[in-house]
């Protein structure tokens, strides 16, 4: 819970506007999602820790995994979300029905079909993660019934 308070009150203002992954060197496959995030330079790997909180604390019964080489969950059998660090951005991929219920509210970023882009040297809008992984959930528990 420590963390989490931590990673909630910290200020990225600060951060240098060129906050790229240029000197991270990928492995050819990752175990697990501690492995993966422990690749990022620190300042990379703050974000990709919050956005893990983000998606454990609203999905808690989400099971993690590394599903094409990045943390992926899953509820009830099905994919809820992946995200990935990059040279100048995080991707989110929660399928395009991820999306298309905060068309507005993604359309200031770089999307492709079912991803968003959200680039290193603005804010992560983690408010906006939240609402989508809630969403998934929701969906995911659907299917089910």
């Amino acid at each position: 819970m420590q963390l989490v308070k931590a990673l909630v009150n910290l200020d990225i203002s600060t951060y240098p506007p060129d906050r790229t992954t240029k000197n991270v060197r990928m492995k050819a496959s990752f175990q697990t999602v501690d492995e993966y995030i422990k690749n990022f330079p620190e300042i990379v790997q703050v974000i990709l820790q919050q956005i893990r909180e983000t998606i454990k604390l609203n999905a808690p019964e989400a099971v993690e995994s590394i599903a094409y080489q990045m943390p992926a969950y899953k509820t009830n059998g099905k994919p809820l979300i992946y995200f990935g660090g990059y040279k100048n951005h995080i991707g989110l991929y929660a399928t395009p029905s991820g999306y298309s219920e905060f068309g507005e509210e993604l359309s200031k970023y770089k999307q492709g079909k079912g991803s968003v882009q959200f680039p290193l040297n603005k804010p992560i809008p983690h408010g906006l993660v939240r609402k989508i992984v809630l969403f998934k959930v929701k969906e995911n528990a659907a299917k089910v019934k």
